[in-house]
């Protein structure tokens, strides 16, 4: 079992997971997750890896402040948590809302993030998502920023039954075992949980801003790789193939949205030989 700590970043309480010992390894999650949906990825990381699986801000077991959601403040925020564990460089791994600030911090702190992966998200407006967006955004983004706190009032008392209709669409109807999913709902029971989660939410305009904005000065130069699932395929592969300097993409078959819990062998067995490679450096 990973050890659990707490760590003052960024003027948060993050609540840390943390497991094995060599160059370090970052995970940030999305919704509706906690650190545990990597569980089964840091057991396969962790004989070679220091990992380290924060909740974000606002999730789990984690400091709940009114403010700060934007992908800007979280990749702060997961800079800091690297500054208090001494670590002076970790290869960064994101899914879903945890893409955006994995992306700007090695964007911004390329010194810092030896490797960058992403997975199942998009990346504000950048252009190559077109098809994915076809049919506008998913029908989840504009209810959970509907002000004022529509999402909240609704679900509040319902918030297992959201939950699971996330982790089974997100494994494709597999669903996940069942320790994980009450501990997912747990996560996301109470309206000061929910209201955390659907600031991320709101923030995205502001959050696309800032990746538009730091792209105008800077490129990604670290080493990328970019997962697509269902549904969102090779869309953010897309995205960056403009923007990076050193970019592979994967598509994983058969799997839903929840990669690192529905298909966490075919994730594995593109992270090991990808974490492993040289940094650009040294290339």
């Amino acid at each position: 079992m990973p050890e659990l700590r707490r760590v003052l970043a960024n003027g948060v309480e993050l609540n840390v997971a943390l497991s094995g010992s060599g160059p370090a390894v970052l995970l940030l999650h999305g919704f509706p997750h906690t650190w545990q949906v990597w569980t089964d990825v840091m057991a396969g990381l962790s004989g070679r890896y220091r990992v380290i699986a924060p909740d974000l801000r606002g999730f789990g077991a984690s400091g709940r402040p009114d403010h700060g959601y934007d992908a800007h403040t979280l990749a702060r925020d997961a800079e800091a948590l690297l500054t208090a564990l001494h670590i002076p460089s970790a290869a960064v791994v994101g899914i879903d809302a945890g893409t955006a600030p994995a992306f700007l911090l090695a964007l911004r702190r390329p010194a810092l993030v030896r490797r960058l992966a992403v997975m199942e998200s998009l990346l504000g407006r950048l252009p190559g998502a077109e098809d994915f967006l076809a049919d506008g955004p998913p029908w989840w983004f504009g209810f959970h920023r509907a002000a004022p706190a529509l999402a909240e009032t609704l679900l509040e008392g319902r918030e297992a039954a959201y939950v699971d209709w996330f982790l089974d669409t997100g494994t494709l109807g597999d669903g996940v075992r069942p320790a994980l999913r009450d501990a997912f709902v747990r996560a996301y029971t109470g309206r000061p949980a929910l209201r955390s989660a659907f600031s991320y939410y709101r923030a995205l305009p502001e959050s696309a801003l800032q990746i538009h904005q730091a792209l105008a000065t800077a490129r990604l130069t670290v080493p990328t790789l970019a997962v697509g699932a269902r549904p969102v395929g090779p869309a953010l592969e897309r995205q960056l193939r403009p923007v990076a300097d050193h970019l592979t993409g994967h598509v994983i078959e058969d799997c839903g949205h929840i990669i690192p819990l529905h298909r966490p062998r075919a994730l594995l067995a593109l992270l090991h030989p990808f974490l492993a490679g040289p940094d650009t450096a040294a290339a």
